[in-house]
């Protein structure tokens, strides 16, 4: 929609969820500065329902230490459990098109490889680290 912000729809069929996906942009990165990113989406994976509201701080650390990786940290209050966790995780660039994450949602760990290709990306998730699933996003 505009630079600092991202709307979307998030369709989860495990849990039969449909729901906003939102993410602001409420202080840029700079070379000194991590930025600060606000927004909504699905509870934690593997809850049956809920939404959650999130703040993190992002840092692509490239140019710091000579290494493609942006970790983030933050909090995350989930409706599902009615309470606020600690959330963060990784992301490595090891090309402009292939990347991999760590999540971690509070409670479980949940690794990620995605392939972009133009206005698509397609990723392998393993939810709570050890069950499969696929993710695909499409921007417009």
């Amino acid at each position: 929609m505009f630079p600092r912000l991202t709307v979307g729809v998030e369709y989860n069929p495990a849990a039969s969820d449909v729901g906003p996906l939102v993410n602001f942009v409420a202080v840029t990165e700079t070379d000194r500065r991590p930025a600060l990113i606000l927004g909504t989406s699905s509870d934690r994976i593997g809850t049956p329902e809920g939404r959650s509201f999130y703040a993190t701080l992002s840092k692509d650390l490239t140019e710091a230490t000579g290494l493609p990786i942006a970790p983030y940290v933050g909090v995350s209050y989930g409706q599902f459990d009615d309470r606020a966790r600690p959330i963060g995780g990784i992301n490595i660039n090891f090309t402009d098109r292939i990347s991999a994450s760590a999540l971690f949602d509070g409670v479980k760990v949940h690794p990620l490889v995605s392939y972009s290709f133009g206005r698509h990306q397609i990723g392998l998730v393993f939810a709570q680290g050890r069950n499969p699933g696929v993710t695909y996003n499409f921007t417009f």
